[in-house]
Protein backbone atom coordinates (compact mmCIF):
# COMPACT_ATOMS: atom_id res chain seq x y z
CA UNK A 1 0.00 0.00 0.00
CA UNK A 2 1.70 2.96 -1.07
CA UNK A 3 0.62 6.43 0.75
CA UNK A 4 1.66 9.69 -0.10
CA UNK A 5 2.18 11.10 3.76
CA UNK A 6 2.18 15.42 2.58
CA UNK A 7 0.27 16.58 0.04
CA UNK A 8 -1.93 19.95 -0.41
CA UNK A 9 -5.06 21.14 -1.70
CA UNK A 10 -5.98 25.14 -1.55
CA UNK A 11 -8.41 27.82 -2.88
CA UNK A 12 -6.50 30.83 -3.48
CA UNK A 13 -9.75 33.02 -3.02
CA UNK A 14 -9.39 31.74 1.17
CA UNK A 15 -5.08 32.50 1.44
CA UNK A 16 -5.91 36.32 0.64
CA UNK A 17 -2.53 37.73 2.59
CA UNK A 18 -1.36 34.13 2.93
CA UNK A 19 1.66 32.57 1.19
CA UNK A 20 1.69 31.90 -1.81
CA UNK A 21 2.49 35.02 -3.65
CA UNK A 22 1.73 35.21 -7.26
CA UNK A 23 5.18 35.24 -8.33
CA UNK A 24 4.99 31.91 -7.37
CA UNK A 25 3.41 31.47 -10.61
CA UNK A 26 3.73 27.62 -10.95
CA UNK A 27 1.39 27.25 -7.53
CA UNK A 28 -0.66 30.53 -7.35
CA UNK A 29 -3.79 29.19 -8.39
CA UNK A 30 -6.76 26.35 -7.09
CA UNK A 31 -5.46 22.76 -6.50
CA UNK A 32 -8.17 20.22 -5.36
CA UNK A 33 -8.46 16.97 -5.83
CA UNK A 34 -8.58 16.33 -9.34
CA UNK A 35 -5.28 17.80 -9.99
CA UNK A 36 -3.48 15.13 -8.46
CA UNK A 37 -5.82 12.31 -9.30
CA UNK A 38 -3.30 11.18 -12.58
CA UNK A 39 0.05 11.66 -10.66
CA UNK A 40 -1.29 9.31 -7.92
CA UNK A 41 -2.45 6.98 -10.24
CA UNK A 42 0.91 7.22 -12.49
CA UNK A 43 3.11 5.97 -9.20
CA UNK A 44 0.57 3.59 -8.21
CA UNK A 45 -0.61 5.20 -4.38
CA UNK A 46 -3.15 4.10 -2.76
CA UNK A 47 -3.87 7.06 -0.86
CA UNK A 48 -2.57 10.81 0.87
CA UNK A 49 -2.31 12.51 4.12
CA UNK A 50 -4.06 16.08 2.99
CA UNK A 51 -1.98 18.65 5.55
CA UNK A 52 -3.20 21.88 6.35
CA UNK A 53 -1.76 24.77 4.96
CA UNK A 54 -3.77 27.67 6.60
CA UNK A 55 -3.77 28.74 10.48
CA UNK A 56 -7.49 28.61 10.71
CA UNK A 57 -10.04 26.09 12.25
CA UNK A 58 -12.30 26.84 8.88
CA UNK A 59 -9.67 25.88 6.77
CA UNK A 60 -9.08 22.22 8.93
CA UNK A 61 -13.25 21.84 8.63
CA UNK A 62 -12.46 22.64 4.75
CA UNK A 63 -10.28 19.87 4.40
CA UNK A 64 -12.06 17.35 6.40
CA UNK A 65 -15.21 17.75 4.29
CA UNK A 66 -12.84 17.03 0.86
CA UNK A 67 -11.64 13.88 2.92
CA UNK A 68 -14.50 12.89 3.30
CA UNK A 69 -15.69 13.10 -0.64
CA UNK A 70 -12.20 12.06 -1.91
CA UNK A 71 -11.91 8.15 -1.42
CA UNK A 72 -8.05 8.30 -1.99
CA UNK A 73 -7.57 10.96 1.38
CA UNK A 74 -7.03 8.73 4.05
CA UNK A 75 -6.68 10.76 6.58
CA UNK A 76 -5.99 14.67 7.11
CA UNK A 77 -3.43 16.89 9.88
CA UNK A 78 -5.37 20.25 10.59
CA UNK A 79 -4.83 23.25 12.81
CA UNK A 80 -5.75 24.42 16.41
CA UNK A 81 -4.74 27.09 18.30
CA UNK A 82 -3.02 24.97 20.31
CA UNK A 83 -2.56 27.86 22.95
CA UNK A 84 -6.78 29.01 23.40
CA UNK A 85 -8.21 28.50 26.46
CA UNK A 86 -10.96 25.73 24.81
CA UNK A 87 -8.07 23.56 23.16
CA UNK A 88 -8.99 20.43 23.84
CA UNK A 89 -12.92 21.24 23.46
CA UNK A 90 -11.71 22.06 19.91
CA UNK A 91 -9.60 19.00 19.40
CA UNK A 92 -12.18 16.35 20.91
CA UNK A 93 -14.88 18.16 18.64
CA UNK A 94 -12.58 17.61 15.69
CA UNK A 95 -11.29 14.51 16.47
CA UNK A 96 -14.89 12.87 15.88
CA UNK A 97 -14.17 13.07 12.23
CA UNK A 98 -12.60 9.67 11.47
CA UNK A 99 -10.21 11.19 9.06
CA UNK A 100 -8.45 13.64 11.67
CA UNK A 101 -5.10 11.73 12.07
CA UNK A 102 -2.83 14.90 13.46
CA UNK A 103 -2.60 18.83 14.26
CA UNK A 104 -0.19 21.16 12.97
CA UNK A 105 1.34 24.18 14.47
CA UNK A 106 3.25 26.40 12.03
CA UNK A 107 6.39 26.74 13.96
CA UNK A 108 7.89 27.75 10.91
CA UNK A 109 6.11 30.93 10.78
CA UNK A 110 6.34 32.50 14.39
CA UNK A 111 8.56 34.47 15.55
CA UNK A 112 9.25 32.92 19.07
CA UNK A 113 11.80 29.96 18.46
CA UNK A 114 10.83 28.62 21.85
CA UNK A 115 6.89 28.77 21.15
CA UNK A 116 6.37 24.95 21.59
CA UNK A 117 8.36 24.60 25.05
CA UNK A 118 5.64 26.60 26.37
CA UNK A 119 3.75 24.96 29.40
CA UNK A 120 0.67 26.56 28.54
CA UNK A 121 0.69 23.67 25.48
CA UNK A 122 0.84 20.73 27.62
CA UNK A 123 -3.75 20.58 27.82
CA UNK A 124 -4.13 20.78 24.53
CA UNK A 125 -1.09 17.97 24.02
CA UNK A 126 -2.31 15.69 26.39
CA UNK A 127 -5.89 16.14 24.54
CA UNK A 128 -3.90 15.06 21.16
CA UNK A 129 -2.82 12.03 23.04
CA UNK A 130 -6.12 11.23 24.33
CA UNK A 131 -7.23 11.27 20.58
CA UNK A 132 -4.38 9.65 18.60
CA UNK A 133 -3.23 12.68 17.17
CA UNK A 134 0.05 13.15 15.86
CA UNK A 135 2.11 16.25 16.03
CA UNK A 136 3.22 17.41 12.59
CA UNK A 137 6.11 19.60 13.62
CA UNK A 138 6.76 22.48 10.81
CA UNK A 139 10.31 23.42 11.54
CA UNK A 140 13.23 25.07 10.63
CA UNK A 141 16.96 24.42 11.91
CA UNK A 142 16.49 26.80 14.70
CA UNK A 143 13.53 25.15 16.32
CA UNK A 144 15.17 21.49 16.50
CA UNK A 145 16.47 22.06 19.80
CA UNK A 146 12.97 23.29 21.29
CA UNK A 147 11.09 20.49 19.66
CA UNK A 148 13.81 18.27 21.38
CA UNK A 149 12.67 19.44 24.99
CA UNK A 150 8.97 19.00 23.97
CA UNK A 151 9.81 15.28 22.96
CA UNK A 152 11.35 14.94 26.11
CA UNK A 153 8.57 16.56 28.10
CA UNK A 154 5.87 14.12 26.04
CA UNK A 155 7.21 10.77 25.61
CA UNK A 156 3.76 9.54 24.57
CA UNK A 157 3.06 11.93 22.13
CA UNK A 158 3.86 11.06 18.34
CA UNK A 159 5.93 13.05 16.45
CA UNK A 160 6.62 13.71 12.89
CA UNK A 161 9.17 16.36 11.13
CA UNK A 162 7.78 18.19 8.12
CA UNK A 163 10.40 18.10 5.25
CA UNK A 164 12.94 16.71 7.63
CA UNK A 165 13.10 20.56 9.35
CA UNK A 166 14.19 22.13 6.26
CA UNK A 167 18.12 21.93 5.98
CA UNK A 168 19.96 24.61 4.15
CA UNK A 169 20.54 22.13 1.33
CA UNK A 170 21.07 25.08 -1.39
CA UNK A 171 24.61 26.24 0.64
CA UNK A 172 25.84 22.75 1.34
CA UNK A 173 25.35 23.56 5.38
CA UNK A 174 24.78 20.28 7.38
CA UNK A 175 25.67 21.38 11.22
CA UNK A 176 24.03 21.50 13.61
CA UNK A 177 21.04 20.20 11.71
CA UNK A 178 22.97 16.91 11.59
CA UNK A 179 23.64 16.66 15.24
CA UNK A 180 20.52 18.03 16.14
CA UNK A 181 18.23 15.22 14.09
CA UNK A 182 20.27 12.66 15.59
CA UNK A 183 18.97 13.42 19.06
CA UNK A 184 15.59 13.77 17.98
CA UNK A 185 15.94 10.28 16.18
CA UNK A 186 17.07 8.45 19.29
CA UNK A 187 13.47 9.40 20.97
CA UNK A 188 11.12 6.07 19.80
CA UNK A 189 8.08 8.30 19.01
CA UNK A 190 9.84 10.85 16.56
CA UNK A 191 9.24 10.06 12.97
CA UNK A 192 10.56 12.45 9.92
CA UNK A 193 9.00 12.82 6.80
CA UNK A 194 10.89 12.22 3.68
CA UNK A 195 9.36 15.57 1.78
CA UNK A 196 9.92 18.92 0.40
CA UNK A 197 13.81 18.99 0.06
CA UNK A 198 13.82 19.53 -3.71
CA UNK A 199 12.28 22.97 -2.92
CA UNK A 200 15.26 23.33 -0.39
CA UNK A 201 18.38 22.48 -2.95
CA UNK A 202 18.00 25.89 -4.61
CA UNK A 203 19.34 25.90 -7.84
CA UNK A 204 20.17 22.41 -8.34
CA UNK A 205 17.36 20.34 -7.38
CA UNK A 206 19.07 17.08 -8.13
CA UNK A 207 19.73 13.58 -6.01
CA UNK A 208 23.54 14.89 -5.66
CA UNK A 209 22.14 18.32 -3.64
CA UNK A 210 20.29 16.09 -1.73
CA UNK A 211 22.51 12.83 -1.13
CA UNK A 212 24.35 13.75 2.45
CA UNK A 213 20.89 15.12 4.05
CA UNK A 214 18.82 11.63 2.87
CA UNK A 215 21.75 9.59 3.95
CA UNK A 216 21.82 11.11 7.38
CA UNK A 217 17.93 10.23 7.51
CA UNK A 218 18.50 6.62 6.72
CA UNK A 219 21.33 6.42 8.98
CA UNK A 220 19.44 7.91 11.78
CA UNK A 221 15.53 7.19 11.92
CA UNK A 222 16.03 4.20 9.89
CA UNK A 223 13.55 2.57 7.20
CA UNK A 224 11.21 1.96 9.92
CA UNK A 225 10.31 5.87 11.32
CA UNK A 226 10.68 7.51 7.63
CA UNK A 227 7.87 8.48 6.19
CA UNK A 228 7.67 9.47 2.55
CA UNK A 229 5.63 12.74 0.96
CA UNK A 230 5.59 14.49 -1.81
CA UNK A 231 4.46 18.44 -0.65
CA UNK A 232 2.61 18.43 -3.91
CA UNK A 233 1.59 20.66 -5.36
CA UNK A 234 5.08 23.00 -3.30
CA UNK A 235 6.66 20.51 -5.11
CA UNK A 236 5.81 22.13 -8.61
CA UNK A 237 8.62 24.77 -7.45
CA UNK A 238 11.50 21.85 -7.99
CA UNK A 239 9.75 19.28 -10.06
CA UNK A 240 7.28 16.83 -11.20
CA UNK A 241 5.76 14.60 -8.94
CA UNK A 242 6.45 11.52 -11.34
CA UNK A 243 10.39 13.01 -11.17
CA UNK A 244 10.34 13.13 -6.93
CA UNK A 245 8.67 9.91 -6.50
CA UNK A 246 11.44 8.15 -8.90
CA UNK A 247 14.44 10.45 -6.98
CA UNK A 248 13.42 9.38 -3.32
CA UNK A 249 12.87 5.57 -4.88
CA UNK A 250 16.52 5.70 -6.11
CA UNK A 251 17.77 7.41 -2.98
CA UNK A 252 16.40 4.97 -0.37
CA UNK A 253 17.33 2.06 -2.42
CA UNK A 254 20.67 2.57 -2.83
CA UNK A 255 20.96 3.14 0.90
CA UNK A 256 23.32 0.28 2.45
CA UNK A 257 21.22 -2.58 3.85
CA UNK A 258 17.74 -1.64 2.12
CA UNK A 259 15.54 -4.08 1.26
CA UNK A 260 12.10 -4.07 -0.37
CA UNK A 261 10.23 -4.02 3.61
CA UNK A 262 12.47 -1.18 4.52
CA UNK A 263 11.12 0.15 0.85
CA UNK A 264 7.59 -0.81 1.61
CA UNK A 265 7.60 1.11 5.12
CA UNK A 266 9.20 4.13 3.97
CA UNK A 267 6.97 4.32 0.75
CA UNK A 268 3.38 3.43 2.77
CA UNK A 269 3.74 1.06 5.66
CA UNK A 270 4.64 3.63 7.87
CA UNK A 271 2.91 6.50 7.36
CA UNK A 272 -0.28 3.41 7.18
CA UNK A 273 1.04 3.26 11.20
CA UNK A 274 1.94 6.07 12.30
CA UNK A 275 -1.31 7.69 11.05
CA UNK A 276 -3.52 4.83 11.97
CA UNK A 277 -5.18 4.91 8.23
CA UNK A 278 -7.67 2.91 7.40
Amino acid sequence: MRIDAHQHFWKLADRVGHWPPATLAAIHRDFGPADLQAALAAARITGTVLVQSLPTVADTHDLLDIAGHTDFVLGVVGWVDLLADDAPAQIAELARHRKLKGLRPMLQDLPDTEWITNPALDPALRAMQDHALVFDALVLPRHLGALLALAGRHPALPIVIDHAAKPDIARGRLEPWRTEMSSLAALPQVHCKLSGLLTEAGTQPTAHALGPYVEHLLDSFGPQRLIWGSDWPVLELAADYAAWWSMANAMCQAHAGMDAEGMAAIFGGNARRLYQLD
